[in-house]
C-alpha cells in the first residue's frame, strides 16, 4: 500500500482568463455529478486499472470524499502486464490515493478460458467479487466503483459492465454524464500523467474469441509488446494467432517498420517471444476488434 500524498488544489489561478475560467466550470461540475452519483457514500474504493478512466474517476473521489476515505484496488493477474501494474501504483501515489492489490484467479474459470465474447464479464465478475470478500470488509467500504463513462456505456462489446451492475458497483462519470473526452479535459486539468495515455485494455484482448486464453499466450503477448515499445513503438498490439503475432500499430508508426532497420528488429524481437510468423496489419489499430467482430460489428 501507498502513502497517499495531498491531492493537488482545483483553484483556478488568479490570473485566469476565459478559458481558464471554463475549464474550472467544467471542473466544479464535474465534481458535482460525481458527489452526486456517489450519494450517501462515507467510504469508497475504486477498481483501479492506472488508466484515464479510473484515474480520473479516483482523482475525482479524492477531491469528493478525502484522501482518507478513497482507495484504490487493483486486480493483478496474468493479463495485466508488468509495466502497466508498476504504472498503476504510480499514478495512484500521483493522486494521493492509497493502493491496494487483490489477486484473481479468473484462469480458473472454464468459461474465461473458454474466451467468448463474454470473456469480460467472467474477469470482471472475479474481480468485483474479490473485492467483496477481501477489500469491502478490511477497509470498512459502503461501495464501490469503476470507471465506465457514458462513451463506454454506449457500446455494445462492454459485457464486464454486466459485471458490475450484478455487484451493484457504481459508475460516477457514466451516472455524471462524463464522455472520453470530458475524462480526458480533466485529467488535463488535474495534471494527471496518463490525461494523453491510449487505452490499454489486458493482454487476453489480444486472443481471438473461442481461442483458449492461457499463461504461455498472455506471456508471449506481452514479452512481444515490451520488446517493441522498446524499440520505440508506443502504441501497439500483438495479436496471438497460434504460431503467427499480427501487430497492430498507430497509422504514423506503419511507414517506419516496414522499413529497415527496424522491419527487422521488429521480427526478431516477435520471432524470440516464440512466434513463427510476424504479420503488420495496414489497418493500424483497431479497438475492439475481436468482440465487435464476433457481435457482426465492424471494429
Amino acid at each position: 500500500m501507498l502513502t497517499p500524498i495531498p491531492a493537488p488544489g482545483l483553484l483556478p489561478r488568479a490570473s485566469a482568463g476565459p478559458a481558464d475560467a471554463a475549464d474550472a466550470a467544467e471542473v466544479r461540475d464535474a465534481l458535482e455529478g460525481v458527489r452526486s452519483a456517489l450519494g450517501a457514500v462515507d467510504r469508497l474504493g475504486v477498481a483501479f486499472s492506472g488508466g484515464v478512466d479510473s484515474a480520473v474517476l479516483l482523482a475525482a473521489a479524492v477531491r469528493v470524499l478525502g484522501p482518507s476515505r478513497v482507495v484504490a484496488v487493483l486486480g493483478v493477474s496474468p493479463s495485466l502486464a508488468a509495466d502497466e501494474r508498476a504504472a498503476a501504483h504510480e499514478v495512484a501515489q500521483v493522486i494521493g490515493a492509497a493502493l491496494v492489490e487483490v489477486t484473481t484467479d479468473e484462469g480458473s474459470v472454464a468459461a474465461y478460458r473458454a474466451n467468448g465474447p463474454d470473456r469480460c464479464f467472467h474477469c470482471k465478475d472475479e474481480l468485483f467479487t474479490r473485492i467483496s470478500d477481501e477489500v469491502v470488509r478490511t477497509h470498512a467500504l459502503d461501495a464501490v466503483a469503476y470507471g465506465e463513462n457514458a462513451d463506454d456505456a454506449r457500446r455494445p462489446d462492454r459485457p464486464g459492465s454486466r459485471a458490475a451492475a450484478a455487484h451493484r458497483v457504481l459508475a460516477p462519470l457514466r451516472d455524471a454524464g462524463l464522455d472520453k473526452a470530458a475524462v480526458r479535459r480533466l485529467a488535463r486539468a488535474w495534471g494527471l500523467p496518463v490525461a494523453e495515455k491510449p487505452a490499454a485494455p489486458c493482454l487476453a484482448s489480444r486472443i481471438p474469441h473461442h481461442s483458449e486464453v492461457t499463461p504461455a499466450k498472455l506471456g508471449q503477448v506481452e514479452q512481444a509488446e515490451q520488446g517493441l515499445r522498446r524499440l520505440g513503438l508506443g502504441d501497439c498490439r500483438v495479436r496471438h494467432h497460434g504460431e503467427v503475432a499480427r501487430i497492430e500499430l498507430a497509422a504514423e508508426d506503419l511507414v517506419r517498420v516496414a522499413a529497415e532497420p527496424l522491419r527487422s528488429q521488429v521480427r526478431e524481437v516477435v520471432l524470440g517471444c516464440g512466434f513463427r510468423f510476424v504479420t503488420l496489419d495496414l489497418g493500424a489499430l483497431q479497438s475492439g476488434v475481436f468482440t465487435l467482430t464476433a457481435l457482426g460489428q465492424h471494429a
